[in-house]
């Protein structure tokens, strides 16, 4: 039996996040620049992109870049800014084939001018698409997020717009960015590094982590399904017991 018919499509996670790490010791392998493994490693996101679809996953989001990643050195920012242009230019009609919707988390506003065009253009043109969302997070980290939502709420605390003894866990959750979607269930990172790297650290509190060896660039759609599949066989208790469940 091949991998995908193993699939339970009626136990899917509905939302999948993704850690794609690897692409520069990718690139290190094959005795190459840096940025050789990002361009590789658009392959994957395509792959991925596809097969979650296919599977019926409604949501599948994508660490694209992080705040953290501007310390790079400026030749590789340059040039995976360069590419995040060409990529969204070059899958909108994979996209919009596919009846994916793109959305995007991170402060977007600080990406270069024509990165943030190319983006908003690629979201408006795929608005209306319905059969998944993909959402790329761009300089985005997960504390910033969450002083981004602080700061939000004290400031409606302050103009009275908000009760500080009515905040609670629903109120907090629609001030981040991430309001529009379901938290992820299965949160998955390659290349063999085991943390989480400052990604959705309030959404992922109950998700399921995979963390496999390959390298990004090597991430094909047999693997996004061996992911779902080990999802799949877990017992998610949600801090209740194996009987209470049963």
């Amino acid at each position: 039996m091949d991998l995908k018919a193993q699939i339970n499509l009626e136990k899917l996670p509905q939302h999948i996040a993704v850690i794609m790490d690897g692409n520069g010791r990718w690139a290190k392998q094959h005795g190459k620049i840096r940025i050789f493994g990002h361009r590789n490693g658009v392959k994957a996101v395509r792959e991925t992109t596809e097969a979650a679809a296919e599977l019926g996953v409604k949501y599948l989001t994508l660490y694209a870049f992080s705040t953290e990643n501007w310390a790079r050195p400026a030749s590789e920012v340059n040039a995976l800014m360069t590419l995040l242009v060409g990529t969204i230019r070059k899958e909108l009609k994979t996209l919009m084939d596919n009846n994916i919707r793109l959305k995007a988390i991170g402060d977007i506003s600080k990406l270069p001018s024509k990165c943030f065009k190319e983006l908003n253009e690629a979201i408006e043109i795929t608005k209306n698409n319905q059969r998944m969302t993909l959402v790329l997070a761009l300089n985005y980290s997960a504390r910033w997020e969450i002083l981004e939502a602080a700061k939000t709420l004290a400031a409606k605390a302050k103009d009275g717009e908000v009760d500080p003894e009515k905040i609670d866990v629903d109120v907090f959750e629609s001030a981040l960015s991430t309001k529009d979607y379901p938290d992820p269930e299965l949160l998955i990172r390659t290349s063999g590094e085991t943390r989480i790297s400052n990604f959705l650290l309030w959404q992922i509190a109950y998700a399921e982590l995979y963390f496999t060896p390959l390298l990004w660039p090597d991430f094909r759609k047999e693997h996004l399904y061996k992911a779902i599949i080990d999802f799949q066989n877990r017992e998610r208790r949600f801090g209740k017991t194996s009987e209470q469940l049963t």
